[in-house]
């Protein structure tokens, strides 16, 4: 390994910061239940708390994506509460998350339902997590859409599109300066038969139609079996329309499971496609990375601080690829020798570097090891153990 490789990792990790999710921290599950973790965050200063926790040891997680309905139930009223926890912590409030999904009005659709009283509804909760971003300086506002429908011939697809396109720029029109609407993707789940935002290029559309301020969001458990993501990172890449990841690992389809579990190599194409077009451009693409896992079996804080060590590893190796040598290579078409350019990177056991790296900046060398040791887990287990086994627990 060269000094200037190693170099290039350890600046690299300078500049990744990767946003924690609120939900992440509480008691979450699948379609057939969930199982009661009595660590699990009840409170949304109990999910500051550990947040926190995984910031202190890693040194990369500075903000938590808040999720409205769960974490501001009173909406603005709540606001003021937030940011003192904020204070409090030391992490910020990340993107605004609304929830357009979960309501019983929603069965046929949000932003795309056929009734116009619905549609405003869920475009009016939209807007009041645009109010709640500004009052919490919060850069993102990330809606998912669950809209679509499950039989042929029961949704009108063309008016549906229509009803996002209208919903879309309306919100977009309340955006202030600096703030950014993120448009996220999925092909199903749970709807079956059309997902009205199923893929990058639906979302991509729209938020071109919506305004300049509107980017796309890629999750990387949101895509069919053996889809080339770094492929459509590529794109977005190539027409600045890439606003933000959620990032989690998948066996199947959007299964939740931890960055890097199944598939390493994948995400590290991920972060080589980034790292190339930085190269290539001389700026630094301006990308918000957010964890959006919530685990029904590992241990919560250990699943996030597993998750974000990953992610400086792989970020690490994406960094040492020789970029001007590929970029020669890629240009005579020598494939071979391209390809081991990327694959020799890959291949590089970085953890040393990223201990390096922690050293350097006063953090426990092996974040786990320290989470583990301080005690933290033992302590909360005891304080919520009543609460997390007591009937009628929220979802997040």
């Amino acid at each position: 390994m060269s000094d200037k490789a190693a170099d290039a990792a350890l600046q690299a990790l300078d500049n990744l910061k990767i946003e924690l999710p609120s939900w992440g921290f509480a008691n979450t599950g699948t379609r057939f239940g969930k199982f009661i973790q009595p660590a699990a965050a009840t409170t949304i200063e109990e999910k500051f708390s550990d947040a926190a926790q995984v910031h202190a040891y890693t040194g990369a997680c500075p903000t938590l994506a808040l999720h409205v309905q769960w974490d501001l139930p009173a909406g603005l009223q709540d606001a003021n509460a937030v940011a003192k926890l904020s204070e409090k912590f030391g992490v910020r409030a990340g993107s605004i998350n609304p929830n357009i999904f979960q309501n019983q009005e929603y069965k046929f659709g949000s932003a795309a339902n056929p009734n116009a009283a619905i549609r405003r509804m869920a475009i009016d909760h939209i807007l009041q997590c645009v109010a709640i971003a500004h009052t919490l300086g919060s850069r993102d506002i990330s809606p998912w859409f669950a809209d679509g429908s499950n039989y042929p011939g029961t949704q009108n697809m063309r008016k549906r599109i229509g009803y996002f396109e209208e919903g879309l720029k309306e919100i977009h029109q309340a955006l202030k300066p600096g703030q950014r609407l993120l448009v996220e993707y999925k092909p199903f789940e749970p709807a079956f038969y059309h997902t009205d935002i199923a893929d990058w290029g639906m979302a991509f559309l729209f938020a071109k139609q919506a305004g300049p301020q509107a980017f796309v969001l890629v999750d990387t458990g949101h895509h069919y079996q053996a889809q080339n993501i770094e492929q459509i990172v590529a794109w977005l890449l190539h027409h600045q329309m890439i606003g933000g990841f959620h990032f989690n690992d998948r066996r199947y389809a959007d299964d939740d499971l931890t960055l890097g579990s199944i598939d390493p190599y994948q995400i590290f194409r991920i972060f080589h496609e980034i790292r190339m077009f930085e190269w290539e451009s001389g700026k630094t693409a301006d990308i918000a990375y957010m964890v959006d896992q919530s685990h029904n079996l590992k241990g919560k804080i250990e699943a996030m601080i597993q998750t974000v060590c990953t992610a400086q590893e792989l970020y690490a190796r994406a960094a040492m690829v020789d970029y001007p040598r590929l970029a020669d290579l890629q240009q005579k078409c020598s494939l071979v020798d391209a390809e081991e350019a990327l694959r020799g990177a890959f291949w590089h056991d970085t953890r040393p570097i990223v201990r390096e790296w922690r050293k350097a900046r006063g953090l426990p060398e092996d974040p786990l090891e320290a989470f583990r040791a301080s005690g933290y887990l033992e302590r909360i287990t005891r304080e919520r153990h009543g609460k997390n086994m007591s009937a009628g627990a929220s979802y997040a």
